[in-house]
Formats: structure tokens, C-alpha cells, sequence
């Protein structure tokens, strides 16, 4: 009888409304969840089998769930240097265990923070998975999800790097008398990252344009140089840097290492090294635009000296990009060396190709890992699980890894997070229509049992 019929499309249209209140929920619970993809109530109709060309039999109606996955959010700033999000296509992998062994998983949520074991981790607890690099810089590439690497930010280090060049720059003023004297220091470091003092004092001689160079290194005394003709620094004391014991050395002394000439028109015309004397460190002759000064930075076991030789550039000859002698003051440019100390990690930072690069206190930067991004040719396929992350089905069709804006993926946005696609207006609006809709179907139900009733009083 259709009465029942009506009933039963009455039921099925609260059970439909009932789940479309239920994605309208979600959707608006989730309004602040990042990278949220907002879901969409889906009505068809229910025929029976009853229905022919002629004769209409109630059916009623049934709803699935639309998911708009790849609806792009709006990208926000992010807090973070590890917040990231991708404009376009694609999604980031992630795990749910720490070292990598649990399930994989896809995501655009991009909140990433380091935990307390150094995994960049997302609001979600899900570990951020991808390509390490190399310590030759090569990024180890596979498309065997299975093989990725977490992104572990622990027990990173930067080695000490003893100095190898120097690079000077500065104004001697032209109108300096004989015995005028100018310095200027820089620091070097040995291979123990133990720092040191270089000074240069540049003291005018009574020829023209000529310039003695005397060089003060921060401990002990300079000795005879060796066959050699390297510097030794004597009187060490027991110290410790980047946990290996050195000596530190006390004292200063200084010694003569050459002289500079400068052309009429201001610019470094030569520069000759000093004769190798008792008492001094010697260099060789030279009419090239550097000096070489070895320095041995002694270890309590004076067998095992560090030793260091330091290129100390001034300049093209005859170019004004160095040492200079113009009118004015004496003014120091720059100084530049090559040399670094023990680094620790400071920073995380990861670029638009999602090239991860490691920041440490000493001024080294190194590349660590890629972030690849996963595309699908079906992603509103993708079979949606708890923390906002997703599963491959064979709807949404195989996972594929691509570097960042190339083949179809979408470009990482750095210290950016992707919002949620849910408009509270539009979410409202719904939900007034869905309520409106349930109620009509209410009325149905009521309706149809009212006329049951009437028939049942007939026979009375």
C-alpha cells in the first residue's frame, strides 16, 4: 500500500537528513583544523522494485558523503619554520609510528614541530616521511613509500673547520707619516675549533706608499721557525673544545711578515714577505696579493701539534677590492676567513623545493632532506582516517612521489599552513535546509499514520 510506502520514504528521508546534519557537524567542528577538507551530503532517489512506467511505488531517498579533497584551502602564515603546505595538487606522507615501521599515511595538515626525539611532527602525531640527502649533497630518491626516512632533526652537529684564508680589506689613509701604525684582528680557528687572535699592524715606513706588516697572534712566543720555516707557539695550558682536550695559549707576541707598496693611484701595487730570521715566521717572496703564515696551535703533547696554514689575501694587485691608500681615514672593510668553530643546531628551515636545511650556531648550513610530494589521479578517492590524514583505496589509484612543482605536484609554501575549506556561512545555511528537510519528512510519517488510523475506523 502506498500509505506504507510513504512511511518508509518518510524514515528513509530522516536517516538521509540525520547524515547530512552529521557532515554539516563535522564540518564546522573542524573549521579551525589545518589542511580539513569539508565533506558534502549527497541525496539520490530509491526506487522499488514495484515501479513500472505507469505505476509510481515510494521509494524515498538515500545520501552518501562527498569528499572535496582536492579543494584548495587558503594558505596562511605559519608560526613555525617547519610549518609547510603545498599550493596545488599533491600531499605530504607521514607514519604513525616514530622510527618510520608503523602505516603510511597522506596529509595536507603541515603543522610540523620536532618532538622530544628530534621527528618533525604534525597536530595529528603523525611523523613527516620523505628523502634523506647525502653528505655529498645527492638526494637519495625512491617512489617505494616503504623506503622513505623519517626527517630527524637529532644529534645534528657541525664539525670544527680550521682556517685556510684570510680575506682583508681596508683604507690606509695616504696622508700617514712614517711610524703611523693602523691594526686591525681577525679570528681563526685550529682544527679543534679552539679560537684565536690574528692581529695586523700596518705601520708606515719613511718610503712612499710603502707599508710594514706585523703580525700578533694571541698566545705564547714565536720561536726560530723550523727547516720548514713554520711557526711554533710555545706555553700551552690544558683547555677543552668541542669535547677533545687542547692547549690554549697564553701571551702575545708579534713579528714583522712584510711589507706592502701601494701604486700613485691608491691601489696595492706588490706585497713581499719578510726574510726568514730567528725569532720571526717567515714567508716567502711573493708579488702576488697573499701571504702564507703557519701557526702550530700546540696540544698538551707537542709531538701532535695542530697545525694550520692561514692564506691571508689582501686584494687584487691594482684593483681598488682590498687594501687601499686614498685620502681619509684608516677604515677596515672587511674581514673574512673560512674557519669555524663547534656548531650546534639552531634552526630547521624548509624551502619551496622541499629541500630541508639544517642551520647551526657556527654559520654552517647543510642540506639534510627532501619533502616529496605524493600525487594520486583520483584523490577525492583517498579513504579518510582519524587525525586528518588519508589512505590510498583503488578509487583514488596508486600513490606516485614527485619533487615539489614538478610532474603535476603541487609547490611547497614555506612557514605557511593550509586552512580549512569549510565556509560557516555556506555550513549554516545547510544546516537550516537540512533541519527544514527532516522536519517535512517528520510530517510524512505523521501524515501517513493519521490516514492508517482513519482506516482502521472503518471498521469500527
Amino acid at each position: 500500500m502506498s500509505i506504507f510506502g510513504a512511511m518508509r520514504s518518510g524514515v528513509t528521508g530522516l536517516f538521509s537528513q540525520s547524515q547530512a546534519l552529521g557532515m554539516i557537524a563535522d564540518n564546522i567542528a573542524n573549521v579551525n583544523t589545518v589542511g580539513f577538507k569539508a565533506v558534502r551530503p549527497r541525496f539520490s532517489t530509491l526506487v522499488t522494485a514495484q515501479a513500472s512506467k505507469d505505476l509510481h511505488s515510494s521509494g524515498g531517498v538515500q545520501s552518501r558523503v562527498e569528499r572535496e579533497i582536492d579543494q584548495q584551502g587558503l594558505l596562511t602564515s605559519g608560526a613555525s619554520s617547519t610549518d609547510i603546505a603545498i599550493s596545488g595538487s599533491g600531499f605530504f606522507t607521514v607514519n604513525d609510528q616514530t622510527d618510520g615501521s608503523g602505516n603510511t599515511f597522506f596529509t595536507r595538515a603541515g603543522e610540523f614541530r620536532p618532538d622530544k626525539d628530534g621527528n618533525l611532527v604534525n597536530s595529528g602525531g603523525f611523523t613527516l616521511m620523505g628523502w634523506p640527502i647525502d653528505s655529498n649533497g645527492t638526494v637519495q630518491q625512491t617512489n617505494v613509500l616503504s623506503a622513505f626516512s623519517v626527517l630527524n632533526t637529532a644529534n645534528l652537529t657541525s664539525a670544527p673547520v680550521a682556517t685556510t684564508s684570510i680575506e682583508l680589506g681596508a683604507n690606509l689613509p695616504a696622508s700617514a707619516t712614517s711610524g703611523d701604525a693602523n691594526s686591525l684582528t681577525a679570528q681563526v680557528f685550529d682544527r679543534q675549533g679552539g679560537q684565536h687572535s690574528l692581529a695586523l699592524t700596518f705601520t708606515k715606513t719613511s718610503t712612499n706608499n710603502q707599508w710594514n706588516i706585523t703580525a700578533t697572534i694571541s698566545g705564547g712566543n714565536f720561536v726560530d721557525p723550523d727547516q720548514n720555516n713554520d711557526l711554533t707557539l710555545g706555553n700551552p695550558s690544558t683547555g677543552t673544545a668541542a669535547g677533545n682536550d687542547v692547549a690554549f695559549i697564553t701571551g702575545t707576541t708579534s713579528t714583522a711578515i712584510g711589507t706592502m707598496t701601494f701604486a700613485q693611484d691608491g691601489t696595492l701595487s706588490s706585497l713581499t714577505g719578510a726574510a726568514a730570521t730567528a725569532g720571526a715566521i717567515s714567508v716567502e717572496d711573493t708579488t702576488d696579493n697573499q701571504l702564507d703564515l703557519t701557526f702550530d696551535f700546540d696540544q698538551v703533547d707537542t709531538t701532535t701539534a695542530d697545525r694550520v696554514t692561514v692564506a691571508i689575501d689582501f686584494g687584487s694587485l691594482n684593483q681598488a677590492d682590498g687594501f687601499t691608500q686614498f685620502q681619509g681615514n684608516f677604515t677596515p672593510n672587511f674581514i673574512e676567513q673560512n674557519g669555524k668553530q663547534f656548531g650546534s643546531l639552531s634552526a630547521v628551515n624548509i624551502d619551496e623545493n622541499g629541500i630541508t636545511t639544517a642551520l647551526f650556531d657556527n654559520g654552517e648550513t647543510r642540506d639534510i632532506f627532501q619533502v616529496p610530494v605524493i600525487t594520486f589521479n583520483n584523490p577525492n578517492g583517498l579513504q579518510e582516517r582519524t587525525g586528518n590524514v588519508y589512505t590510498e583505496t583503488t578509487d583514488s589509484g596508486p600513490a606516485v612521489a614527485l619533487e615539489p612543482g614538478r610532474g603535476g605536484a603541487g609547490q611547497i609554501a614555506p612557514s605557511a599552513l593550509e586552512q580549512s575549506t569549510v565556509d560557516l556561512a555556506d555550513e549554516f545555511t545547510r544546516m537550516i535546509v537540512t533541519q527544514r528537510a527532516f522536519s517535512a519528512s517528520t510530517r510524512i510519517i505523521t501524515t501517513a499514520d493519521e490516514m492508517l488510523e482513519e482506516l482502521t475506523r472503518i471498521i469500527r
